[in-house]
């Protein structure tokens, strides 16, 4: 099975850019980085030169000697098998945060090969650049991976509700032959999540024991990460932030506590760990907004804030909840305080909008739990795990801030009443469209 990811598009547009750069390709690890460039690069290219220094670490001495891009392309030639041409080969460097060398050769490649397509990924980058890597700033092209996306998944679980969603065009309720059927496959979404090996167990296969066992497989992988590429004295605190997680987010108020991590645990010890997994894409941080103004960092309370896990379906495993919920009722989506449920709306928002979202609190008064940028104002997001839309929250920040519009994900149909837009779960991917309806 072959998942059409959306950023196929964006690698296309990249590859046409007048002005290209050496592009790298960021995204948490198993999350199809690799799988995407390569599929890339047979669709639109003659042929694929792969490596990896995170395997073939011999590579990175052809970097260390010299820092002329012909002489390494003449070398990583040999290495291929065949000669790495411009305009027909699209080079593809993985791991590149393994090479500190690689990665700081880019900026020549750019200055003196800019025929040549050269793309990059990493999945520790972030942590291999907060750590002082070398780099060449401004000379590269960044683009970010997500995890498979519920639309995603629906254009291969049902094409034909895919196709209908896709055909929405204005703000009024779905008919039932399609809401309820949808609100089913979300169901099924929330068991996979969206990591594209999981994805494809359940949707190929329709195992979903299948399915869990690739998920435990991916966090073991990252447990493996925490102790491959973490300072030793590091890694109990790592594991222990990792495996708080459900639990911070099980509670009614999500903010982030430190002491929730082991009795007695101060920020000053465990901060560092925290921003590893943060710089490593498996944690993401929700800052606290005391005021909703532009631009929301300026009003960021750094003492707040809320962690999330960079898929849904990541989040479920870790929390040791049974794919057996799918048969009751709606307690997929209520499960921890619905923190399956804001996991999942913020990981479709990400790929949509500039910049993290933030959340907005009111001391005990309210608490908004997503705010976003769009066309230079501030939309609050309610997010409701079933039926029930009441919300004082939303209520007290529209009474006090008179935003032009707000949005609110449930259960419900889709609907506008009176500045609030009620969006069905399964459609946070068309959010952005939606706020462009007429």
């Amino acid at each position: 099975m072959e998942i059409k990811r959306n950023i196929l598009k964006q690698l296309v547009e990249w590859k046409d850019k007048p002005a290209r750069k050496p592009l790298i390709l960021q995204g948490v690890r198993q999350v199809g980085k690799t799988w995407i460039l390569k599929y890339f690069g047979s669709r639109y290219f003659e042929n694929v030169a792969y490596f990896n220094f995170d395997k073939q670490k011999e590579i990175g001495q052809f970097f260390s000697t010299t820092k002329d891009p012909k002489r390494i392309l003449d070398n990583l030639s040999l290495v291929h098998g065949k000669a790495i041409l411009p305009k027909k080969t699209l080079l593809i460097f993985d791991e590149i945060q393994e090479c500190n060398d690689a990665l700081n050769a880019l900026k020549y490649f750019y200055e003196e090969l800019p025929e040549y397509f050269v793309t990059c990924a990493g999945s520790l980058l972030g942590v291999a650049l907060s750590r002082g890597a070398s780099f060449p700033v401004g000379k590269v092209d960044f683009m970010r991976i997500y995890p498979v996306t519920f639309s995603e998944f629906l254009a291969e679980a049902a094409p034909d509700l895919f196709s209908y969603l896709g055909q929405v065009d204005k703000v009024e309720p779905l008919p039932d032959i399609f809401f309820n059927p949808l609100c089913e496959k979300l169901k099924m979404y929330y068991i996979s999540g969206g990591m594209p090996e999981a994805v494809t167990t359940l949707l190929e296969d329709r195992d979903m024991s299948g399915t869990q066992e690739v998920l435990q497989n991916i966090l073991n992988a990252y447990l493996l990460d925490f102790s491959k590429h973490v300072e030793n004295k590091d890694i109990p605190k790592i594991n222990y932030i990792w495996s708080s997680l459900p639990s911070q987010l099980a509670r009614e108020n999500k903010k982030f506590l430190y002491q929730s991590v082991r009795p007695g645990a101060r920020a000053r010890e465990y901060e560092d760990a925290l921003l590893w997994l943060i710089n490593a894409g498996l944690a993401i941080r929700i800052s606290c907004c005391t005021k909703p103004f532009m631009p929301l960092p300026a009003y960021d309370d750094l003492t707040a804030f809320k962690i999330y896990l960079p898929d849904a379906g990541l989040l479920r495993r870790l929390s040791l909840l049974d794919p057996v919920a799918i048969t009751e009722g709606n307690r997929l989506f209520t499960e921890f305080k619905g923190s399956l449920t804001e996991n999942f709306i913020l990981s479709g928002l990400l790929p949509q909008f500039e910049g993290t979202p933030h959340y907005w609190r009111s001391g005990n008064k309210a608490e908004v739990d997503f705010l976003i940028e769009y066309k230079n104002s501030i939309i609050p997001v309610e997010v409701k795990s079933d039926e029930n839309i009441r919300s004082k929250s939303l209520a007290f920040y529209r009474k006090e801030y008179h935003p032009a519009v707000s949005l609110r994900f449930s259960l419900r149909n889709l609907k506008y009443n009176e500045g609030v837009i009620n969006i069905p779960l399964f459609m946070v991917d068309y959010t952005r469209k939606i706020l462009e309806f007429d």
